[in-house]
């Protein structure tokens, strides 16, 4: 492929994490030219930069960006040279992927690059939800007289575990559960057939509510989409078994928070551990907070030394690889290809690989 004289331009916000895609890209990249910027800084100046840039490096999380630099409709009209948005992580609730598939710009993620992380939250949420870790805890702390026998819990070997979603933090959930802990696994995902959940660890159920009615555990591992956006209301939390446990390390939005509450409250649900959050930080009145049998966490499951060098690092290779021409390895809108190549050429003289 003929070599291209343009320069190869990338934005970023700072996200207070570290490492970030900024140091990499500047370490490891250095054919694109790197712009950190602030979002304190004055709009104008951002926008100077970003007019001139053909990749955005935006954070998965929908809290850590205003609204005017999330990738939708609007921002795309501004920056007509765009040709790639990567997200910091799995997620992608900071990006319109309909806008960007109809603006021709590639949206892509680092699917997996801290799912071992998220996978491993889950089952420590659950075995300490079974231990009654928590509530041990904090009655060791402040109180004297208390029989041991108050906080007995149950064993999760051989009990079953219901997985909803079974990509990458859903696979690795099931060989935890499945050979660590010698579980039942269960999955529910609509896109995974049979076989490929036997290959992962688990025997696939056809409706969310077998899953439901059959789990002592339920861990919901799978994007928030507009199908699953409040999947997990009060109808589903009645279909679970009495005395379940409920996970939800995927994204705030799936589960009804108020409706998880009164299932907690009202004793049908055992306890749950929740990472994700409809407003993050949750709000110190949001009810669930103040409800004992509950492990919160502040959507840091994927949060480890680990996974912040592969988050970083990934996102780097996969835009500088984009701007070369490359097609990205982890693309989640590959109808926008085609669109994508005639913008490539049409902005730096060369077709793509």
């Amino acid at each position: 492929m003929a070599q291209s004289t343009t320069p190869k331009r990338a934005f970023w916000f700072y996200e207070a994490k570290s490492p970030n895609v900024a140091d990499y890209m500047e370490k490891e990249q250095t054919d694109v030219e790197m712009h950190r910027l602030n979002f304190d800084t004055p709009a104008a100046k951002n926008w100077e930069t970003m007019v001139r840039c053909q990749a955005y490096c935006i954070t998965s999380t929908r809290d850590e960006v205003p609204d005017e630099f999330k990738c939708h409709d609007a921002l795309l009209a501004r920056l007509p040279d765009l040709l790639v948005v990567s997200t910091t992580g799995a997620g992608y609730d900071t990006v319109d992927v309909d806008a960007c598939t109809k603006a021709g710009v590639l949206v892509v993620n680092q699917s997996g690059s801290n799912a071992q992380a998220v996978a491993e939250h889950a089952a420590g949420m659950m075995l300490s939800l079974t231990k009654n870790m928590p509530w041990t805890d904090r009655s060791l702390r402040r109180e004297r007289g208390i029989p041991r026998e108050v906080f007995k819990g149950w064993n999760a070997n051989k009990a079953t575990v219901g997985i909803v979603g079974l990509g990458e933090v859903g696979r690795r959930l099931a060989r935890i559960c499945k050979y660590g802990l010698d579980m039942r696994v269960l999955a529910y995902d609509p896109y995974v057939d049979a076989k490929t959940c036997e290959e992962r660890g688990a025997t696939k159920v056809e409706s969310l509510d077998a899953l439901l009615a059959e789990s002592r555990y339920v861990s919901i591992n799978c994007p928030l989409t507009a199908q699953t956006r409040d999947m997990i209301a009060a109808p589903q939390l009645a279909k679970m078994q009495k005395g379940a446990f409920l996970i939800n390390t995927a994204r705030g939005g799936i589960v009804d928070e108020q409706a998880l509450a009164e299932a907690l409250k009202s004793a049908h649900l055992a306890g749950a551990g929740v990472d994700v959050w409809k407003v993050e930080p949750p709000s110190l009145e949001n009810p669930l907070l103040a409800i004992d049998n509950l492990i919160a966490t502040y959507h840091t499951a994927g949060v480890t030394i680990d996974s912040r060098i592969a988050m970083a690092q990934w996102n780097a290779e996969q835009v500088a690889e984009t701007l070369r021409g490359k097609r990205p390895p982890r693309l989640l809108n590959p109808e926008a290809w085609d669109a994508y190549k005639l913008r490539y050429k049409r902005i730096f003289g060369v077709e793509p690989a």
